[in-house]
């Protein structure tokens, strides 16, 4: 994803109480879709219930689930330095007009605004994740890092504006009748006069389930600090070992405690002899945890950038 984006995401995952816009942006996402982030990117593997992971039978869905609206309106680094009424010349008549400056603070400044968004979600979750942490794992795959999508949110329309620079203004306008000075983003008659240093605007009239809560694969804590302690353990006795080993002068720096942060959880495992990780004891070593904003930073990570 593009850094300009950063902000958005962020915002939204606060203002609407944990949802994530996908990625792309417009990505349509579906309860059930499991995914990884590789390079940025998010890259949907497949879909549990299409595959016959889970059956139809076994899951209970929510549809049409209302959320807050007021939590579906936001901005950041944004000013109105103009809002007012004008009126111009047709060619049968005069007519009158709203319109209205946008001016960004920065790059990555936005406004984003939708209306009446319901969810669809995945309402026993609990009944399924144990069984879900075995098939994904052991059975069915073998992954170690992955996403399921438990809920997602559409919205009737939204609309979003993104600064591509601290320079960025939008100016829109609308002929529709009873708006005097009114806010008219995200109006369906919004036309755009002019755009400076806009990285996107966007208006969404289909109702698109692209925004999502997911779990992700979690490495249980009780195991992760054994990991942690044994790997603490091997780097303390590595200089000695190393100095007795190769027939070589080396500097020999103090040893330190390795951190190890969440997105390298599951490199770990690979230390597991084989067949220490098995359908019988993955519930040991598995947990899902919420994603969250450490997820939302993969999609602003991409290698190999110059």
């Amino acid at each position: 994803m593009d850094n300009a984006f950063r902000i958005f995401y962020r915002n939204f995952y606060f203002k609407t109480g944990g949802f994530i816009p996908s990625a792309p942006l417009n990505q349509n996402l579906y309860p059930g879709d499991f995914f990884q982030i590789v390079n940025g990117e998010m890259l949907v593997l497949g879909n549990i219930f299409q595959k016959g992971i889970v059956h139809k039978d076994d899951v209970e869905f929510g549809y049409g689930l209302k959320l807050n609206p007021a939590s579906w309106e936001f901005s950041d680094g944004l000013s109105k330095p103009y809002s007012g009424r004008g009126s111009g010349q047709g060619t049968l008549e005069d007519f009158e007009f709203s319109k209205q400056i946008l001016a960004f603070e920065r790059e990555g400044s936005f406004f984003f605004k939708a209306t009446d968004p319901v969810a669809a979600r995945i309402l026993n979750w609990n009944d399924l994740q144990q069984e879900l942490i075995i098939k994904m794992t052991q059975t069915y795959y073998s992954f170690r890092d992955l996403y399921i999508v438990t809920e997602v949110a559409s919205t009737a329309d939204w609309t979003l504006a993104v600064a591509g620079s601290k320079k960025a203004e939008l100016e829109i306008s609308t002929d529709s009748e009873n708006f005097g000075l009114v806010d008219i983003f995200g109006h369906h008659s919004a036309k755009t006069i002019q755009s400076k240093d806009i990285e996107y605007y966007h208006r969404e009239a289909h109702k698109k389930p692209v925004f999502f809560k997911a779990k992700k694969l979690v490495v249980q804590d009780d195991k992760l600090n054994v990991f942690i302690s044994d790997l603490i353990t091997t780097r303390e006795n590595q200089h000695q070992w190393a100095g007795s080993f190769f027939d070589y002068d080396f500097h020999f720096e103090p040893s330190y405690s390795p951190q190890i942060r969440s997105n390298s959880q599951a490199s770990l495992l690979d230390m597991l002899q084989a067949n220490q990780l098995n359908p019988n004891t993955a519930l040991l070593y598995f947990r899902w945890g919420d994603a969250n904003l450490d997820d939302i930073e993969k999609l602003f990570i991409s290698y190999g950038e110059e």
